[in-house]
């Protein structure tokens, strides 16, 4: 049975059975190197809302702005929560799906029912001294980003005042690592091998498996640590907002923050980076004018680094787009599909410097990022350094031919092969809101303990390598 809508299009009544419809593979070879003409190809066919596959299991991508936010804004309508699949209740998702494991560590991006609103109202409590700009924590967590920064690009700089070096892997994905394992509290550089095992487990390789259980027994550890002795820092004040959270449900937390904090920002830097040194002159700029979050802006808007959000489910059967969603059915929102949805994309001014404020980078609704201005100020402020401390960036290769990874949750480079030539004196570190003496060396481990370490074991013999 159907109906017409007021665009003229259908709406299918009855419901229909996902498998009957017989949905195509979305994780393709296609969809990795160009997603937009995936995304396009579909909405071409369905509509705003299209039938996918998703590694042998059936769910709904949604691709329109509009049925997008319709979706985001409704929590009672479109809850999360992995009881609330039909299809997983009944058995019919295979126990080895290999999405299976990162959907089902009920943190908070996963988790509803009745848990999730104490729970997300201790995130915010203890988020708030690291973004709210006149708390203390906010200024020591802008000296760690600029310190870890100026560390980093020190460390690239060994292998030459001038050169090639992978910013992504030599960076931008170390950089936010580095600032999580500061918003943790790890001691000294204790963090560093927990931070190569959440290396490990984004990389989905064939060691992700074990990694995963050291790095969950390693934030295990962490958080009975801060039980027993309380700090300045994220799992601290987490406990302190929600005393009733058990180790492993903070552990579960912590991996959240650490994992999704840490690849969201990295590719958010890479992104802006490839933007500025490829780019348009509205982009150089708007960075040139100091104005780095609106560069961010903009690319978020072009490239989303999470290209499509954790599944949610319907309460009832709902009208949406082209179909009506059986009650149950996993639902899955898209931004990098609604960003280019002609009803959004078209609105928005390209030879513009000021950008909408109107995209879905960060969810909407109840449940939008609660770390989304955390994430934004560390982005920030890595970008602004890197540009400080290089006289000159140029991309190593083409734009078009630089070497992406995608996910069915986040797309972002590979790697990030550029020419650089290092400031020959590097500009002073920018305490505009000049921390409390002796900031900028707490931030920092140890030499010793920091040469001793995985990560920089690792991120030294990358230099070594490219001499």
């Amino acid at each position: 049975m159907e109906s017409q809508r007021g665009d003229g299009g259908s709406v299918d009544l009855d419901g229909t059975d996902l498998e009957a419809l017989a949905p195509e593979p979305l994780l393709t070879r296609d969809y990795e190197v160009r997603p937009a003409l995936v995304y396009e190809r579909l909405r071409q066919q369905h509509g705003p809302v299209a039938p996918v596959d998703l590694l042998g299991v059936p769910a709904w991508l949604v691709l329109g702005y509009r049925e997008s936010l319709q979706v985001l804004q409704d929590d009672e309508g479109w809850p999360k929560g992995l009881e609330n699949w039909r299809a997983r209740t009944e058995g019919r998702v295979p126990s080895d799906w290999p999405l299976g494991p990162s959907l089902e560590v009920n943190h908070i991006l996963i988790q509803g029912g009745p848990g999730y609103r104490p729970l997300r109202t201790a995130w915010d409590v203890a988020l708030k001294p690291f973004q709210d700009p006149r708390h203390p924590q906010t200024k020591r967590l802008k000296a760690a980003v600029t310190a870890y920064a100026d560390e980093l690009i020190t460390l690239v700089g060994q292998g030459g005042a001038t050169g090639v070096a992978d910013l992504s892997a030599q960076f931008s994905r170390p950089l936010p690592l580095m600032v999580a394992s500061h918003l943790l509290g790890f001691p000294g550089s204790q963090g560093d091998d927990a931070l190569m095992d959440m290396w490990r487990v984004l990389d989905a390789g064939p060691d992700a498996e074990a990694a995963l259980e050291r790095l969950l027994a390693t934030l295990a550890e962490l958080a009975a640590l801060k039980l027993e002795k309380p700090g300045d820092d994220f799992p601290s004040y987490l406990l302190a907002a929600h005393p009733d959270l058990s180790l492993d449900q903070l552990a579960r937390e912590l991996f959240m923050l650490l994992g999704m904090t840490s690849d969201h920002v990295g590719i958010l830097i890479s992104n802006t980076v490839v933007e500025v040194i490829s780019g348009e002159g509205s982009v150089r700029a708007s960075l040139s004018a100091g104005m780095v979050r609106e560069s961010m802006n903009r690319v978020v808007m072009r490239k989303p680094p999470l290209v499509n959000f954790v599944p949610r489910f319907a309460a009832r059967d709902t009208p949406l787009g082209n179909y009506t969603i059986r009650a149950g059915d996993p639902v899955w929102v898209s931004a990098g599909a609604a960003h280019a949805d002609p009803l959004f994309a078209d609105h928005v001014a390209s030879g513009t410097a000021i950008s909408t404020r109107a995209h879905l980078s960060w969810g909407a609704g109840p449940r939008q990022c609660p770390a989304r201005e955390l994430a934004s100020a560390v982005a920030a402020a890595g970008v602004g350094r890197l540009f400080e401390r290089f006289d000159h960036l140029d991309l190593a290769l083409p734009a078009d031919q630089l070497p992406w990874r995608s996910s069915p949750f986040m797309r972002g480079l590979r790697s990030l092969p550029v020419r650089y030539e290092l400031a020959s004196v590097p500009p002073p570190r920018p305490w505009a809101d000049a921390p409390a003496p002796g900031v900028a060396e707490e931030v920092l481990p140890d030499p010793a303990a920091r040469q001793r370490s995985s990560l920089w074991r690792y991120l030294t013999g990358l230099i070594r390598g490219g001499r």
